[in-house]
């Protein structure tokens, strides 16, 4: 059995409850990547280049964390890898029907990969890129939300845009 675990996603932005997950599953696994999504269904706030960048930084304090990027299905990515175990972060129930449909649509494409489902602090329970897309547009600050280096890059963002 391979002890890497992969952790799937779009990233956009890498937040702290995302790190919260990432740092569970490291003590978990041997090794985690965090696979970055280059297609995505969303509108991102980075390009896939930044988004790559951002996790590498937020990351770069846990030693068995390898940040990639990816281009298709995860499933697909995962195999290619060598790996068995795919990582999905779980806040709320609303989150487990999206995440078991993804995971029973895995299970059906690929059944030697195992989807394992990890669940942050109680303060990162709400927290979600899609969330702090909002607040940044709406003029709030995501300073507790989101590591030091995100926070910087958003602020340049804005400013820039």
């Amino acid at each position: 059995m391979n002890n890497v675990a992969i952790y799937p996603g779009t990233f956009d932005p890498i937040t702290n409850g995302h790190i919260d997950i990432i740092e569970r599953a490291c003590k978990i696994f041997g090794k985690v990547i965090v696979a970055i999504a280059k297609e995505t269904n969303k509108e991102c706030l980075f390009s896939f280049e930044e988004r790559v960048h951002l996790a590498k930084i937020a990351t770069e304090h846990i030693d068995n964390v390898k940040v990639e990027a990816f281009d298709g299905l995860a499933v697909n990515y995962v195999r290619r890898k060598g790996g068995s175990v795919m990582i999905r972060g779980l806040r709320a129930v609303s989150d487990f029907e999206y995440e078991l449909q993804l995971a029973l649509a895995n299970r059906n494409l690929c059944e030697d990969v195992e989807t394992v489902f990890l669940t942050p602090q109680n303060k990162y329970l709400y927290l979600s890129s899609s969330l702090i897309k909002q607040v940044i547009g709406l003029g709030g600050s995501i300073k507790d939300y989101v590591p030091d280096s995100v926070f910087d890059a958003v602020k340049n963002k804005m400013l820039s845009d």
